[in-house]
């Protein structure tokens, strides 16, 4: 039995109103990187910079959809895909982070929440999605505790403008990443190191989430308004003490550190010790300003890792047993496919009283493929997105609370430091000439769907 066409899954299994869709980011697809009034952005600058991106690619053009939104908006609707979730460019908004506003820059958004209402398609807007101005940038970034008060105008300004139409929004995308690659490991923009960057960049990040969430509440009343994370289930490479203890400390890095204190429990530093250098940057009233009343909390789980102690590991003491290393199915990321993955995360934060509402707002998979006579045959991808539903419907047949799934990603796009070798979309792109081509996954997302 071919199970790609004949997968039990049946998306009335999980409910009238779970809700299914896509997800992108501005850089990834928009290209038109200085068009009408856009400034300049930390990932426009970083991917200028040599040797920072494989193979030297740029997001210059990436998938143009900021000329081809239409035609995208187009497959959406042929694909049924009720919900698509696109973050909007903070600096086509605010050239240079700050006030005045680019007019142009607030056209283009209308016109695509606009498109999208018209295909009965409903708009999740991310507020931030990485690409921060490079002029806030110059002045210290997210390490500058001014950082919350940029972003808070500028949230304020989204909402004045669209908040009459978009009614679900999620504030910050996957804090641990941006901060961790962008400030600590310096691998991802704005390619700063270092624990104390890190720390700041944490804190006012942080503090900027619940900020920007209280000013969504204050302007939009009615707003559905969530938060993203990312989150890994983490198991240890042995039974042994050392690998269970630097577990959770890895654990407590990747998975509690920036939703606990938005959940009001503050930062973990129990479990990570040197989350206490905090308490250097935590000014008086801050504790009473970290947290906030979600409507709902995005996760984004792609995979596990396994983790074995590490004592010359600064900070953490861990390191991981990388999937090559395991000797496991991995995808073109390198990150081991494993769908109980998905399971145990839902798990794990089920157990947090705080969370009103769980959606899965990312989870797909990169894989090579190849155009053959019009098709892709992506089999691998198809099996990726029934194998980690049927981890969903699990989890709901025990009552585990899970609202809804969005898949990374509608195209294939530029993926940050890997460039455009990893291929994560439903539809192909061919990057020369900006062809679209859905792909088999696309199709039965299509028909599953339907």
């Amino acid at each position: 039995m071919n199970k790609v066409e004949n997968s039990f899954l049946n998306k009335n299994q999980f409910g009238e109103d779970f809700l299914w869709g896509v997800s992108t980011a501005a850089f990834q697809i928009e290209g038109a990187h200085d068009s009408d009034g856009k400034g300049s952005s930390i990932w426009d600058v970083f991917t200028s910079q040599k040797g920072k991106i494989k193979n030297g690619h740029h997001a210059l053009t990436a998938c143009d959809f900021y000329n081809s939104y239409q035609n995208d908006i187009n497959l959406i609707k042929e694909l049924n895909i009720p919900n698509f979730r696109f973050s909007i460019s903070w600096t086509r908004i605010m050239p240079t982070g700050i006030h005045p506003v680019n007019q142009a820059g607030i056209d283009y958004y209308n016109k695509i929440i606009d498109s999208l209402l018209a295909s009965g398609i409903d708009p999740w807007v991310t507020l931030y999605h990485w690409d921060l101005p490079h002029a806030l940038e110059v002045k210290g970034g997210w390490t500058n505790r001014e950082s919350i008060s940029w972003f808070s105008a500028y949230v304020e300004v989204c909402a004045q403008y669209f908040g009459d139409r978009v009614k679900n929004w999620m504030v910050i995308n996957e804090p641990s990443v941006f901060t961790g690659a962008g400030y600590f490991l310096g691998i991802h923009a704005p390619g700063k190191k270092g624990i104390t960057n890190y720390l700041k960049a944490m804190h006012h990040v942080t503090l900027s989430t619940a900020a920007g969430a209280k000013i969504l509440r204050n302007k939009i009343p009615d707003a559905n308004i969530g938060t993203t994370f990312s989150c890994t289930h983490i198991e240890p490479a042995t039974e042994s003490s050392k690998d269970i203890e630097a577990a959770k400390r890895v654990d407590t890095l990747l998975n509690r550190t920036f939703i606990e204190p938005i959940l009001g429990l503050g930062y973990p530093q129990k479990d990570l010790p040197v989350l206490k250098k905090l308490n250097n940057y935590i000014l008086e009233d801050d504790l009473d300003n970290l947290d906030f009343d979600f409507d709902f909390i995005g996760l984004q789980c792609y995979t596990r890792e396994v983790v074995k102690s590490a004592i010359l590991i600064p900070y953490i003491g861990a390191e991981l047993v990388s999937a090559a290393k395991r000797n496991v199915i991995a995808t073109e990321m390198g990150w081991e496919v494993y769908p109980p993955a998905l399971y145990h995360v839902l798990k794990k934060f089920n157990e947090y009283k705080g969370i009103k509402k769980i959606i899965i707002t990312e989870n797909g998979a990169a894989f090579p493929d190849t155009v053959t006579n019009g098709k892709v045959f992506d089999i691998k991808r198809t099996h990726y997105i029934q194998d980690h539903l049927e981890q969903i419907l699990k989890a709901k047949e025990e009552g585990l609370n899970v609202e809804g799934y969005f898949v990374w990603s509608l195209t294939d796009n530029f993926e940050w430091a890997e460039g455009y070798n990893a291929r994560f979309g439903l539809i192909h792109v061919d990057f020369e000439t900006q062809k679209r081509t859905i792909k088999n996954s696309g199709l039965w997302f299509k028909d599953f769907l339907s």
